[in-house]
C-alpha cells in the first residue's frame, strides 16, 4: 500500500493518524484484482487508499484501461469511493 497524501513515509512516521486496517485491505484488494485483469496488469497504476475511498494514479495505455481500472476498484467489497486519477500516455514510447 502507498501512503495517502500527506502522509508519505512508510512504514508510518509522523503526528497524523495511522492507516487504517481497512484502507490495507481494500488497498492488497484492488491491487490484486488490477494485476491479474488483462487490460489493467501491465499498467503504471498506483493504489492509494483513504478512509475506503480508491485513489488510482499513474499511467495507462488508453482511456478503456483506465475505465477499466475504475470499474475493478469500484467491484471491491467495502469501497466507498473511487477517485480515477489515471492519466493516459501521451504519444509513442521511444525506445522499443
Amino acid at each position: 500500500m502507498v501512503m495517502p497524501w500527506p502522509y508519505p513515509d512508510f512504514p508510518f512516521a509522523g503526528d497524523g493518524p495511522a492507516p487504517d486496517g481497512e484502507d490495507v485491505r481494500l488497498a492488497a484488494l484492488v491491487a490484486q484484482r488490477l494485476s491479474v485483469d488483462w487490460t489493467t496488469r501491465r499498467q503504471q497504476i498506483t493504489v492509494t487508499v483513504q478512509n475506503r475511498v480508491v485513489i488510482l494514479a499513474g499511467l495507462v495505455a488508453d482511456a478503456e484501461t483506465r475505465r477499466a481500472a475504475g470499474e475493478l476498484a469500484w467491484d471491491v467489497s467495502g469501497v466507498f469511493d473511487v477517485c480515477n486519477a489515471l492519466r493516459l500516455h501521451s504519444g509513442r514510447r521511444r525506445g522499443r
